[in-house]
């Protein structure tokens, strides 16, 4: 993954605020989209395979489009029981083709909803996968190009599908987790284990702060780990989100970092 940090810092004049929303499923709610859409500048709109049903896809675009801020697909493995945070082993083909269905998916309610899909972020234990995984971090590069080459994917730094989407001419933009656990490998701590999601509020802003500063995140052991990110995730699903998310952007804002979509 990433080498210890330069002590050159990275200074960002702005970075992207994004989350996973539009997760909501029938009758089951899935945290506040529409205060968070308020907050963010990047929505990771869930297309059906872990989350998220027709109407709540197009009723996300729409309030994302409301209010200014950039679509992504969030595409995942197809496991709406494990919220796509079940590993799978699928033939690269199959992955390929899945994921174009949800891309088109989302692309075809993003149109109705007056704007467009304007990247792609994994989901979930798919995300995971492709930061180690050549072939289906290879699949996913492939459905991306093949909807679209002119997306930007949106990952771990230092990963597979980094280099995959390299191989086929993708733009890839790095993300950092200002809510999750890392270990000092610049891998996220696994959700099974202590540690893997924060709650402080107040040092999840100064952490984001940091990130776009500095470019670096203290990992689990102390260990500072490099992680030069254009694009900065709050989950939508996790307790307390809005005010994380408000504590964040107040926290850029103070430092005088911009808050913009990368996309």
């Amino acid at each position: 993954m990433e080498p210890s940090p330069d002590p050159a810092r990275v200074e960002h004049a702005s970075v992207d605020l994004n989350s996973d929303l539009g997760e909501s499923f029938g009758a089951w709610r899935m945290g506040d989209d529409a205060a968070m859409l308020r907050l963010v500048t990047s929505a990771n709109v869930a297309c059906g395979f872990h989350a998220g049903d027709p109407s709540t896809m197009l009723a996300t675009c729409r309030l994302a489009a409301e209010n200014g801020v950039a679509v992504g697909a969030h595409v995942s493995y197809r496991d709406l029981a494990g919220f796509g945070r079940r590993s799978m082993d699928i033939p690269a083909v199959e992955l390929r083709d899945e994921l174009l269905y949800q891309l088109a998916a989302l692309a075809g309610m993003a149109r109705v909803a007056g704007t467009a899909v304007r990247y792609v972020k994994p989901h979930g234990a798919l995300y995971n996968r492709i930061v180690h995984d050549e072939a289906q971090a290879a699949a996913v590069a492939e459905a991306v190009a093949g909807f679209d080459p002119s997306l930007p994917l949106l990952g771990l730094p230092g990963s597979a599908v980094e280099r995959a989407a390299g191989a086929r001419g993708l733009r890839f933009v790095r993300e950092a987790f200002v809510d999750r656990g890392y270990r000092a490998d610049g891998t996220l701590v696994p959700r099974t284990e202590p540690g893997a999601v924060l709650s402080d509020v107040a040092a999840i802003a100064a952490r984001a702060v940091r990130i776009a500063r500095e470019g670096v995140v203290e990992a689990a052991d102390g260990a500072l780990v490099a992680v030069a990110a254009d694009s900065l995730c709050v989950h939508g699903d996790t307790p307390g989100a809005v005010r994380m998310a408000e504590a964040v952007r107040r926290g850029l804002d103070e430092a005088g970092i911009a808050v913009r979509p990368f996309a």
